[in-house]
């Protein structure tokens, strides 16, 4: 029989970078500290986990929704592992088989390159992002067009329902941040010199992205000091909806348009959706309650920081 638990938390390059202050990293680490208690306590022969791209393995030349990898490599983005993860291929490609027969269309790929959104948390977990069995399953999340979130929910579902059939103790973790909207370009807004990057994945050099670290780190300092054009965090709407997950109501989202949450939350709170995914696959096995409840608006890392655990009832 199988056993799921949950961990989901929020990702932030700022983590990693200079800039936020001892209070707040103490504050995020606590929380942390938990989930690793959380997931030491339970012992994960599989991790599951669901994550967005921020143009670094996935690109427009070729933008799925949804992709299962078979074979994965960290890119190193932001002091985070480079390098091959652990992934069973057999698991996987029995994931995507299932997921095809429950009408959830999927990419596959072989060769999938993830950055700190899918390493960050397994880092912050195991330590070592190659030490535990991972299947990491990307959620289109910043490229706009998006399909619809209640395609996210779906596919939760049937990856929850593929879970059930394993005999294992199986960890799914979702990985975003809730409200935020970090200057993060699409073909929309990209200027001509990232249109390369995004559109055919063109390599950054070392200076390009010392550069964007900069960038970043100059953005989040003008935004948590008032300064920033950017859309400023929504600790209600993102209260509401850490409410919806943990009171067993993940389907109420298949009501929710994406121009809302853009207007409401912003452009990146569409990484809500690997949160969406992973509720959802527990939801696939019963009723569920959640354990650990953290939530901080940290505009020092351009986020609303959450961390959640849930176990099924």
């Amino acid at each position: 029989m199988s056993a799921i638990a949950l961990c989901c938390m929020s990702h932030s390059p700022l983590l990693n970078l200079p800039g936020p202050s001892p209070e707040l990293l103490e504050d995020v680490d606590s929380a942390l500290a938990g989930a690793r208690d959380f997931v030491r306590d339970f012992d994960p022969e599989l991790v599951v986990i669901f994550s967005p791209d921020h143009y670094n393995g996935f690109f427009y030349r070729l933008m799925p929704p949804f992709c299962v990898g078979t074979a994965a490599t960290g890119v190193g983005d932001y002091g985070t592992h480079a390098g091959p993860l652990s992934v069973p291929a057999d698991i996987a490609t029995a994931c995507a088989e299932a997921l095809w027969e429950a009408g959830v269309d999927v990419a596959i790929s072989s060769s999938m390159e993830v950055d700190h959104g899918t390493v960050q948390p397994l880092e912050t977990l195991f330590g070592d992002a190659a030490s535990v069995p991972v299947l990491p399953i990307f959620i289109n999340s910043v490229a706009t067009p998006l399909g619809p979130v209640k395609r996210a929910r779906a596919l939760g579902a049937a990856v929850g329902d593929f879970l059930g059939t394993l005999g294992k103790r199986v960890l799914v973790v979702g990985s975003g941040g809730l409200s935020h909207d970090p200057p993060v370009p699409t073909l929309a807004t990209a200027p001509p010199a990232a249109l390369g990057r995004i559109v055919h994945g063109e390599p950054m050099s070392p200076e390009q992205r010392a550069a964007r670290q900069s960038a970043v780190i100059s953005a989040a300092h003008d935004f948590a000091h008032g300064e920033s054009p950017l859309q400023p965090l929504n600790p209600d709407w993102d209260h509401a909806l850490l409410e919806l997950l943990d009171t067993n109501r993940v389907a109420d989202v298949d009501g929710w348009s994406n121009a809302q949450i853009a207007a409401e939350a912003g452009n990146s709170a569409h990484e809500v959706r690997t949160w969406i995914a992973a509720y959802a696959a527990m939801a696939a096995q019963g009723d569920y309650d959640t354990v650990q409840r953290y939530y901080r608006a940290a505009p020092e890392l351009i986020a609303g920081f959450a961390v959640r655990t849930a176990v099924a009832r």
